[in-house]
């Protein structure tokens, strides 16, 4: 048995590192491609190991995206805010510390949210009519508090509504998207074009600096303190229905600007990202309840214990802590190339997955998300106001009003 898990560990590590390394490219969509495959898969590695790999690709991904969101400004689905900050530190010559701060984040998170893993699986199922019932006004909350706290509010609401409009169009008409990987492919092309490709068309200029590395420069008691809060935001959104990592890091930045506090931000998300996995976990288990496509896949077959699978996710996380660090350190091969032509291909390559994952469907929402994330920054208001993409469908969705 711990033979199939370890092998298991092994395979789902190797795919989430092809789908964290690949920009634009999330973790669900591995776990699309394990779905298709699984009838053959179950047959030959058994159910603990297929668990394994799909928890432990998970978890390998969140550790890996934050390298393409780093050195080329193109998010996923969890990195859509972290990149900002992620991508300004490596256009100032420290993308392996960004990186190395996130990886951080992430090891930390794991230590934290182990036991609100057991906490929660034992306290909160008894409550969860209760949590269900306040999604949305909790939601509808944050949202008031990005949109008053913002620079100029009124230039963020309407950001925040008319992403949240294009949200709307784009999740409603998921069905003229191809899906090749399932439903959940459209938030490429919709997250890449509001924090991605606008990004890179407003900074595509000059050479990439010197990448140097002279060591961490956020104090212990801040990345511990940081990390803390991320794990435990992550762990929160990981366990309520219908938010997500992004929701989690939208949260996250009304405590900390991430124009001023960016490595402290960087942190926090990447913690986020990784305790909203492991609660994910424990909240299929606890109440039969997907909170993505990896969890969605996993339910499909028989669970096995959630030991298992946890013990899959720490070995998959001590694994990857060190290859994500080792990656880092190929920072230094990048300077001294011209940002344009390197903006370019990789807009290329957004718009090539782009057709890939959702087809002639998934080019249109590409082209009106980059035309509205352009729009924070002429008007010079925080970014995260596009993440009215991602909440406004959900606020609705908790109301059970149809999209």
């Amino acid at each position: 048995m711990l033979a199939a898990i370890l092998f298991g560990t092994m395979v789902g590590i190797l795919l989430g590192s092809v789908s964290g390394l690949i920009p634009g490219i999330h973790a669900n969509t591995m776990a699309g491609i394990l779905l298709a495959a699984q009838g053959l898969l179950l047959g030959v590695l058994g159910p603990e190991a297929v668990g394994a790999a799909l928890f432990a690709a998970l978890v390998t991904h969140t550790f890996l995206d934050i390298i393409p969101s780093t050195f080329l400004g193109i998010p996923d689905a969890d990195t859509a805010l972290c990149v900002l900050p992620a991508h300004a530190l490596c256009l100032e010559g420290k993308g392996e510390e960004a990186v190395r701060l996130s990886a951080l984040g992430s090891a930390l998170s794991v230590v934290v949210v182990l036991p609100l893993v057991v906490i929660f699986f034992l306290l909160l199922p008894s409550i969860q009519p209760f949590i269900d019932w306040g999604i949305g006004i909790i939601l509808i909350g944050v949202a008031g508090l990005l949109i008053v706290y913002s620079d100029s509010p009124e230039w963020s609401l309407g950001i925040f509504l008319v992403s949240g409009l294009l949200g709307l169009f784009t999740f409603h008409y998921t069905y003229l998207s191809w899906n090749t990987f399932g439903s959940s492919s459209v938030l490429m092309p919709l997250l890449a074009g509001l924090f991605g490709i606008a990004v890179l068309l407003a900074s595509s200029r000059g050479e990439m600096p010197d990448q140097q590395f002279p060591g961490i420069t956020l104090e212990g008691r801040a990345l511990a303190k940081h990390s803390l809060i991320g794990a435990c935001a992550g762990a929160i959104v990981g366990w309520l229905p219908g938010l997500s990592n992004a929701t989690a890091n939208a949260v996250l930045s009304l405590g900390m600007h991430h124009e001023d506090h960016a490595r402290e931000y960087i942190v926090a998300t990447s913690a986020a990202n990784t305790a909203n996995a492991f609660l994910g976990l424990a909240a299929l288990y606890a109440l039969s309840r997907t909170r993505n496509g990896v969890m969605a896949a996993l339910a499909v077959q028989e669970l096995p214990p959630i030991q298992y699978l946890l013990v899959a996710g720490l070995v998959a996380a001590a694994v990857v802590y060190g290859l994500t660090i080792y990656l880092s350190g190929y920072a230094r091969y990048i300077s001294g190339i011209s940002i344009r032509p390197l903006s370019a291909a990789v807009i290329g390559l957004v718009t090539i997955f782009s057709m890939v994952l959702c087809g002639p469907f998934g080019l249109g929402v590409l082209a009106l998300a980059t035309a509205v994330g352009l729009v924070p920054g002429i008007v010079n208001v925080r970014r995260v106001a596009c993440m009215g993409a991602i909440m406004l469908p959900v606020i609705l969705m908790s109301f059970e009003v149809a999209i």
